[in-house]
């Protein structure tokens, strides 16, 4: 097993991801959590997918104009958001529902970008967790140059400690920006974290596809410490970027963490997977479910009564009913809000605008 302390730069067993918690519920090293630990991941992955399913039926039903699930994906995103301080930015994709849920972000403002009644559905400031974008690769750059802003204030104020954790996927780790912010982050020596979840899929070209090497060792190339972890493994993950974080919290240089993991789902509701990836690839990934690994991990040691989860089953089903009502309660915002949220104060040219568009609109009546 990796010692996460004396880790070389690089991982080079790079088909063998580090691994704590195997997919038959087998924990190899009890050293890295606890009971109440593994019961806290367990209700937070829970909580998420069933958050997740009751998005994807509202999709359906049409009260989203789009979805994309994080069905796989829990233990990736649960281990490493509880693995940082709650005082430190987090910048997203469009698919880490089960970190926002971690930082308290509630249903009615995860699902407001997607049913289209704001740009974004929450001040990024109280959760320290900011609003994702569509558009792939672009949360890298803002990570990136948020962290610089962190080390400016640490140079005045040495006892801060805060560092930026940015998420992205095996797709966006194509796109120019994503090596350009890997690239800053190392000349910088910025305090940032990045975290990309390899879910084997870019919408429908799989990883091979997109690079001859490994998403972690172009990483390195960079200058960046990087480690290969189980993203289906949540003790692993939190284990891993705990490790990762109290480094460049140390004064570290930024590192990357590559959680090797499976989209169960499409890449969107607008997505069909069965016309690029095949039911027995599906199957095999299906055999690695995280909350399934965690349940047995549970059941074996006895530290889950039956109490337990009957009790978190309850709370998934007030989640999920919550999440409906809340979606259903997202009213569509005045034609007029489109001029809001561009600039800190109003501009001369901008409220001319906003009224012509409003007499142009009035003409109608």
């Amino acid at each position: 097993m990796t010692d996460l302390v004396d880790a070389p730069m690089v991982d080079t067993a790079f088909n063998s991801p580090w691994q704590v918690l195997d997919a038959d519920g087998a924990l190899h090293d009890h050293a890295h959590t606890t009971a109440g630990r593994c019961r806290a991941f367990y209700r937070d992955m829970v909580l998420a997918r069933r958050l997740d399913q009751e998005a994807y039926h509202l999709q359906r039903q049409g009260e989203l104009g789009l979805w994309l699930s994080c069905r796989g994906q829990e233990a990736a995103q649960v281990g490493s958001i509880r693995a940082v301080r709650p005082s430190d930015h987090v910048f997203p994709s469009y698919r880490e529902q089960a970190a926002a849920l971690c930082r308290g972000l509630g249903p009615a403002e995860l699902l407001t970008q997607w049913r289209g009644t704001a740009h974004g559905g929450w001040d990024p400031q109280p959760y320290r967790f900011h609003i994702s974008s569509l558009v792939l690769s672009t949360q890298l750059l803002h990570a990136t140059g948020y962290a610089l802003g962190v080390a400016a204030d640490r140079r005045k104020d040495p006892t801060l400690d805060e560092i930026v954790l940015c998420y992205f996927g095996d797709g966006s780790a194509s796109q120019g920006d994503a090596s350009e912010a890997l690239n800053w982050a190392a000349v910088t020596n910025a305090p940032i974290l990045f975290f990309c979840q390899n879910n084997q899929w870019a919408i429908s070209t799989p990883s091979a596809a997109q690079s001859r090497t490994p998403l972690h060792v172009r990483a390195a190339g960079f200058g960046l410490r990087t480690t290969l972890v189980d993203g289906n493994d949540v003790v692993a993950v939190h284990a891993a970027t705990a490790a990762a974080a109290d480094r460049i919290r140390a004064g570290g240089p930024p590192e990357l963490i590559e959680a090797v993991t499976y989209r169960m789902a499409g890449h969107s509701t607008s997505d069909d997977p069965t016309r690029y990836r095949s039911a027995d690839d599906v199957a095999v990934w299906e055999a690695r479910d995280p909350l399934v690994r965690v349940r047995r991990l549970l059941d074996a040691q006895g530290w889950a009564d039956e109490a337990f989860h009957t009790a978190l089953e309850e709370e998934a089903t007030v989640l999920a009913e919550t999440t409906r009502t809340a979606c259903r309660s997202l009213d569509a915002p005045a034609l007029e809000d489109t001029f809001l949220n561009t600039f800190v104060r109003e501009t001369a040219a901008l409220r001319a605008e906003r009224e012509q568009y409003t007499t142009w609109r009035n003409s109608f009546a």
